[in-house]
This record gives C-alpha cells, sequence and structure tokens, in this order.
C-alpha cells in the first residue's frame, strides 16, 4: 500500500531553505513564494521543478481567482527585521512586521487550511515588546483553530553544525486543543516539543569541517585592511572564529561559528574571520551556506558576493528543519 506523500507550501522562501528541509524529509513541495529577485534566481537554480510565485504576497493574495492549491504544511520563515535584537524592535508598527498577517490572509484564501503551520523567526520575537507580540501572534493563530508550540532551537544544539544560531520556531496544528497532555497516538504538536532531542556533542563537527581547503585571494585581508593590525593583536589562534565589531576583534568561543546574519552582503566586518597559514580571511559565501546545511547549494553566475551572503543569513539551517519536518510527518500519520 503506497504512503500519502504530503505537500508543502512555503511562504517567504528566500532561495528555499524550508522547502529543501521538507523535501529532505520526503515531502512535496507544492508551490512557493519570494519578491527578492536575487534569491528567486538562487532558488529556481536549485528547484526547478517547483512552482514559483515571484511576487508580493499582497499581490499574490489579491490574485483572482486565488492561484495557490490547499496544502498540509504551510511554512514560513517570515520577515524578521522588526523584531530583530539589532533593529529598532518596532514590531507590529513596522510594515514587515504586518506580514505575518499576510500569512494568515494566505491561509484564509486556501480552499482547505492546512493541517500543520511552522513558522520561523528571530529569536528575540518572544519576549519582544514585554510578549504582547508573542500574545497577538497566538490569539491570530487560535482564532483560526491553530494550536501553537513555541520554542527556540539553537543550531548548535540540535545539528552537527557548529554554528551558534537561536531562531523561534512555531508549530501548529488545525482543529487542536492546546493541552500539555499527549499520549501514543495522539497528534499534537506536543509530539514534537517532547520528541526533538538536542544532537550528541561528540558527533558534532569542529570549525575546520566547515572551512574549505583552497580558497580565492579576495578573501584575504591585506595589510592595508583598516583593522588588520587589530586582528594581528588579538587573533592568534587558528582553530577558533572571530569577528571585526567596528572597533573591536571578538573572539567566538565553544568552538563555534557566530550566527550568520544578512548584513554580512553589506560588509565585511559582519563575515565571520579565520585565521590561516596564509594571514587572516573572511568566510566563502560557500563556507556560509555550509554552516546552513546547504554547502551543495548552486550559486547564479550573475550575483555578487555581497548578495549571496546576504541570502546565506537570511536562509535557515536545513538540517534542523529536516529534523522537525520528519517529526511533523510522524504527526500527520498518527490518528487524531
Amino acid at each position: 500500500m503506497s504512503k500519502k506523500k504530503y505537500t508543502v507550501g512555503g511562504l517567504f522562501s528566500g532561495v528555499g531553505g524550508l522547502e529543501k528541509a521538507f523535501e529532505l524529509a520526503d515531502f512535496k513541495i507544492s508551490w512557493a513564494n519570494e519578491i527578492d529577485k536575487n534569491a528567486c534566481k538562487t532558488y529556481k537554480l536549485n528547484h526547478p521543478k517547483h512552482d514559483l510565485f515571484e511576487m508580493n504576497i499582497y499581490d499574490l493574495i489579491d490574485t483572482k481567482p486565488f492561484p495557490l492549491e490547499s496544502v498540509d504544511v504551510l511554512v514560513a520563515g517570515f520577515p524578521c527585521q522588526a523584531f530583530s535584537v539589532a533593529g529598532y524592535r518596532k514590531g507590529f508598527e513596522d510594515e514587515r512586521g504586518n506580514l505575518f498577517y499576510s500569512i494568515i490572509e494566505v491561509i484564509k484564501n486556501l480552499k482547505q487550511k492546512p493541517e500543520v503551520i511552522i513558522l520561523e523567526n528571530v529569536k528575540n520575537l518572544f519576549n519582544h515588546d514585554n510578549g504582547n507580540t508573542r500574545k497577538t501572534i497566538h490569539e491570530a493563530l487560535n482564532a483560526h483553530n491553530y494550536s501553537v508550540i513555541w520554542n527556540n532551537y539553537n543550531t548548535s544544539d540540535y545539528t552537527k553544525i557548529p554554528q551558534n544560531r537561536e531562531r523561534t520556531v512555531i508549530v501548529g496544528f488545525k482543529n487542536e486543543e492546546e493541552k500539555e497532555v499527549f499520549g501514543q497516538g495522539s497528534r499534537t504538536s506536543y509530539y514534537i516539543e517532547n520528541n526533538i532531542t538536542k544532537f550528541p556533542s561528540e558527533k558534532k563537527l569542529s570549525i575546520r569541517n566547515m572551512l574549505d581547503k583552497r580558497v580565492k585571494e579576495k578573501y584575504l585581508y591585506t595589510k592595508e585592511t583598516y583593522f588588520h593590525a587589530e586582528l594581528e593583536k588579538y587573533a592568534d589562534d587558528m582553530n577558533s572564529v572571530y569577528q571585526w565589531r567596528r572597533k573591536y576583534v571578538r573572539k567566538n568561543k565553544n568552538n563555534e561559528f557566530p550566527t550568520l546574519t544578512a548584513n554580512m552582503g553589506t560588509g565585511g566586518h559582519n563575515v565571520p574571520i579565520i585565521k590561516t597559514k596564509k594571514g587572516f580571511r573572511k568566510l566563502t559565501p560557500r563556507e556560509c551556506f555550509r554552516l546552513q546545511g546547504q554547502g551543495d547549494i548552486i550559486f547564479p553566475e550573475e550575483l555578487s558576493d555581497g548578495a549571496l551572503y546576504k541570502q546565506a543569513g537570511n536562509s535557515v539551517t536545513v538540517d534542523l528543519f529536516e529534523r522537525i519536518a520528519h517529526l511533523v510527518k510522524k504527526c500527520l500519520s498518527l490518528s487524531v
């Protein structure tokens, strides 16, 4: 007897990290949506069989007839700038924060609501605006009959990848009571919360495992680099990772890379730095994507390194969400 292949739709898809994670867990990607033209180029090159809607999500919602087919799972890494610790924290007063409501509009416009929703955002979302943002999101999802399980997961805790990347993950199941009680045979988002375990520390990759042996000279810092003298003073360990923080060199501890950010595409001081036999260099875009579980990604030839750094920082860690995807599939297969 053939097993049902569950379907996935993606919003704010970027280069397709969430979609790739679910595809690796044997889901079928029905459609995805992204507005950034450069991200769309990378997405299409790597997922040519996916139906990608390259447009503003509000235009997508206003399209008649509504073009998106119903799916079992809706995933969305909705824009996080409005909620970031580094931003102004305006939240729902910021137009980008209001993009959360576009997810609700998509759900309302689908012929059948998804059985499961998976939302990803920055870790600060939990405490943003003294918890009011969390309350608003929780109530909006409850109003459409979704349970809400809200957790922060760190890539370095739940995968073999040594990146200190904490992210909020919101999981909701349709028509599921919010009770912290679950048992064998129950299909509940609490199953996910109670069955995702930390990755064994002895199996984790090291910093050196994530690096290319040979890179182009352009990634090396020269003596003329304005912060090179500071690197010489403080970046003395070839097995550590450093960052130039505008005025000082910061060493990242615990044999991990710092959180990759979209700001890496705006200047070298945001890109992690390592010491090599040839001198100091920043990570390459390929290495950054490897830290997101996408080391095999194909780059469009016409894109600059800045665009690729931005895409890597905006992406999700595929390994983490593949684990979540397997648990979602397990939940979907359980009897109600």
